[in-house]
């Protein structure tokens, strides 16, 4: 059995290979890039190993670094996680050749799976259904033009070396199929360095549904059922589930003894994902579903497969590598209730998914995490910051039952508890997803999320103002027993008025709870204090941050103070006075770093420094006073 892994990988695929390799009792190492230094992956690691600049191209994708480092602190073995350089036949070829153990299918195993092209022909070979299309030699222009007049429209251009949905083009008329071609080819040279092409009849309603193989060096291979993984926008996978809703016994054994076949004709070692499009417009048959293509890796939603089978995959993985036996046979392999998963991103639905970064403020769930229906695949914590250079996924929320329904009961429940703030977020968009009528049945298909527009993107406006009023409330709740402290309103010679000023985002406005209602059937509205006017409030998965505007501190700041505070979360790095020194209105004191922008601090007025109550380097609240004036004299 291996005794020390290196993880080729970073955020929550490394945290969650970690566990696994903890409770086996592996030491790990981390890899890292400079926007990784302070990373939770880093932090839970044995060891870490820096490997090069934010760029992926000089770190993570830098096989030779990362072999380096390998040998560099004895490690067996590599895990590349999924992503990077997890399908890179060149690099598996370079860690068994530098003596070290590849977790993971054999490199030719992977060049042969990883053109899509030469997948289908050994699908075929090996009786699995594939698609109508072409995936010839020939990729001149007035060829395959001729061979799409074969295949007939609507088609899909893809690219031969593809992944991701890159290089991915519809076409639905003869007369568009020249420009989609060149733009296609384009964006596969870029992309994958190949850009040659193939065409495939498109299903117009499809679902996407693969099943989890395993195979080990001693020719056995099995599956572990089938997910689903149709809710999709844009060809990137949002909420994935196991098994696949609406999913006969016998399509069930078609679909699972083919991607077997599949596995067995290319004596595949390791974890592997056989993919199928299924026409979502018919009942699923065992006549309505064709190869797509393979996953040579561990998946990002392979949790839902764990939870429903009761296997733990990062270890077998790590079993097979060291040469050992399949833990289970095909029999012994069963199927139990069901399991979701929900990817949490730092994206922004509303704005056309753009992913986004900076400082985590507020991140977790704020409910009971240890019951053993639910997991929390987490590569970020509160106060980590999520670096602009990478993959928008932070975390995944996974959940099960003994039903769909009751799974997807959870799922909800649970995102109404989950609180990103700092960073955009998908919580709320994902919790929309979940409560649709059309994911309640099974019948979404992968172009669904597209069909619904601003249904699900846009943040509830309820929500926001349920927010803003359990802000309003927690203030007005803070009074003391003085009779000046009471909060009830009371004017002299006017009317009572509790009217409170609140900012949301950019915008400033005076609420008053007692004229407005809040819809009894939206979710509790979830508050954490941030600092003393600074709120994270969570209502049905939306998160808001809430501040109460503190005009006496404006009005102090406008005339001069005698405090130069942090005006928000941040690392101070820079301080530019000591205890003593006379300093000049204007004066630039100390800088800090936050949101990725650096901020400078002037004194407020003429005086002397009397304190400094900050180190270099460190990370410092709102409101923490850096450093403290007095009158000169």
């Amino acid at each position: 059995m291996i005794t020390s892994l290196l993880i080729a990988n970073r955020g929550e695929i490394a945290c969650r290979i970690m566990r696994t390799c903890r409770a086996l009792g592996v030491r790990t190492i981390a890899v890292y890039s400079d926007a990784d230094a302070y990373a939770k992956h880093v932090r839970e690691a044995d060891e870490a190993v820096w490997i090069g600049a934010s760029p992926a191209a000089d770190s993570y994708l830098d096989g030779a670094r990362i072999i380096a480092a390998a040998k560099q602190t004895g490690a067996e073995a590599i895990h590349p996680g999924y992503g990077f350089l997890s399908e890179n036949a060149a690099f598996a070829e370079a860690v068994v050749a530098a003596g070290l153990i590849w977790v993971g299918p054999k490199a030719e195993t992977i060049t042969a799976m990883g053109l899509k092209d030469r997948a289908k022909a050994i699908a075929e070979k090996a009786g699995v259904p594939v698609l109508p299309g072409y995936r010839g030699e020939a990729q001149d222009a007035p060829a395959l033009i001729k061979e799409a007049e074969k295949v007939g429209y609507p088609l899909l251009i893809k690219a031969v070396a593809g992944g991701g949905g890159r290089g991915i083009r519809l076409v639905t008329k003869a007369k568009a199929l020249a420009g989609e071609l060149e733009s296609a080819v384009r964006e596969a040279e870029a992309s994958f360095g190949d850009g040659r092409v193939m065409l495939e009849k498109l299903v117009e309603q499809p679902r996407h549904i693969e099943v989890q193989v395993f195979g080990d060096s001693h020719g056995g291979g099995v599956h572990l059922y089938e997910r689903d993984c149709s809710l999709q926008r844009r060809r990137q996978k949002v909420i994935e589930e196991a098994p696949a809703p609406g999913m006969p016994k016998a399509v069930r054994k078609a679909m699972c003894d083919a991607a077997v076949k599949l596995t067995k004709a290319v004596n595949y070692e390791g974890a592997g994902t056989v993919e199928f499009i299924v026409d979502g417009a018919q009942p699923l048959s065992v006549d309505t579903f064709w190869f797509l293509e393979m996953n040579t890796r561990l998946q990002v939603e392979h949790p839902v497969t764990e939870m429903v089978t009761g296997t733990d995959l990062v270890e077998w993985q790590l079993r097979v590598a060291s040469g050992e036996t399949l833990p289970l046979k095909q029999k012994e392999i069963t199927l139990w209730g069901h399991a979701i998963e929900a990817r949490i991103c730092a994206e922004d639905p509303a704005e056309d998914f753009r992913p986004g970064a900076g400082l985590i403020e507020e991140f977790g769930m704020l409910a009971d995490e240890d019951e053993d229906w639910l997991r929390w695949e987490a590569g970020f914590e509160t106060g980590d910051r999520v670096p602009a250079v990478y993959d928008s996924l932070i975390a995944k929320l996974v959940v099960a039952g003994e039903t769909r329904d009751e799974a997807n009961e959870r799922l909800i429940d649970t995102l109404a508890h989950l609180q990103l703030v700092g960073v955009p977020g998908n919580v709320g968009f994902l919790r929309r997803c979940a409560m649709a009528d059309a994911f309640g049945r099974g019948t979404h298909h992968v172009n669904w999320i597209a069909e619904q527009g601003d249904t699900l993107t846009q943040p509830s406006a309820a929500h926001q103002h349920a927010s803003v009023m359990a802000v309003c409330d927690l203030q007005l709740d803070r009074g003391g027993d003085m009779p000046w402290s009471i909060q009830d309103g009371w004017r002299a010679n006017r009317a009572a008025g509790l009217k409170t000023p609140v900012e949301v985002g950019a915008d400033t406005d005076w609420f008053d709870p007692r004229a407005h209602d809040v819809d009894e059937d939206i979710p509790l509205a979830l508050v954490t204090d941030l600092s003393e006017r600074r709120f994270a409030v969570t209502t049905g998965g939306d998160s808001f941050l809430v501040s109460i505007p503190d005009f006496e501190a404006e009005a102090e700041a406008l005339a001069g103070g005698d405090a130069v505070k942090a005006p928000m979360p941040g690392k101070l790095i820079a301080i530019n006075v000591k205890v003593g020194d006379t300093v000049e209105k204007g004066q630039v004191l100390a800088v800090m770093e936050a949101m990725k922008m650096e901020h400078s601090l002037p004194a407020p007025r003429d005086g002397v420094v009397e304190t400094v109550d900050a180190e270099l380097g460190a990370q410092v609240g709102e409101g923490h006073v850096l450093i403290g004036l007095v009158e000169e004299g």
